[in-house]
């Protein structure tokens, strides 16, 4: 497994899963990626404020991940895709991937409700089959800041509960097969990355 050569920092501040080898793929035929993919993780915290803040819309997380992963060349990317049978065109439409570079498809779930796993699972699945991506990336919350949320009250726990988007919500799915064949990478944040304000 490849997962050691993540560097160290990342191995100790956040929860890593693979599958398929995703991080020998990677390392060695999307070195510029993997770069981009670690100095991003590395300068990334969680504050106080922005977990205290109210629901509604893409959340302070996502967006701080989007406006990054952004200025580093990862776009999000809707992709037109269909299947053509003799002279009979079918429609085969995908979701959008939240960012996109070179063949890498990276979706940030936060606080999503944990349906949004199959559907990005699924995605993964059937780009890789087409070939229009290499590798599926997943960055989600740990288990482990459930702890956190609870100590912050029941209205913050109430907004982030476990109908939401957890590390323990997605494994399951991926190890039953949700993203077929190809090689997944999924990070999950914990409470070393969390500051206060």
């Amino acid at each position: 497994m490849a997962i050691r050569d993540i560097p160290k920092a990342i191995r100790s501040t956040y929860e890593i899963h693979e599958w398929k080898h995703a991080s020998a793929v990677l390392k060695n035929d999307f070195p510029n990626e993997w770069n981009d993919i670690f100095k991003i993780l590395s300068n990334f915290y969680v504050y106080k404020s922005q977990i205290l803040a109210p629901g509604g819309g893409i959340s302070p997380i996502s967006k701080v991940f989007n406006d990054v992963f952004c200025s580093k060349g990862w776009c999000e990317k809707s992709f037109d895709t269909k299947i053509v049978v003799d002279e009979t065109t079918m429609e085969s439409p995908t979701h959008k991937v939240d960012c996109f570079k070179n063949g890498i498809a990276l979706e940030v779930e936060w606080n999503n409700k944990d349906p949004f796993f199959d559907r990005d699972l699924n995605n993964f699945r059937l780009l890789f089959e087409l070939r229009a991506i290499s590798v599926g990336i997943i960055i989600t919350k740990s288990d482990e800041l459930s702890e956190l949320f609870k100590s912050y009250g029941t209205e913050v726990w109430s907004k982030y509960g476990w109908s939401t988007t957890w590390m323990k919500k997605l494994l399951p799915r991926i190890e039953g097969g949700g993203g077929g064949g190809c090689p997944i990478l999924a990070f999950g944040i914990t409470k070393k990355r969390c500051k206060g304000d």
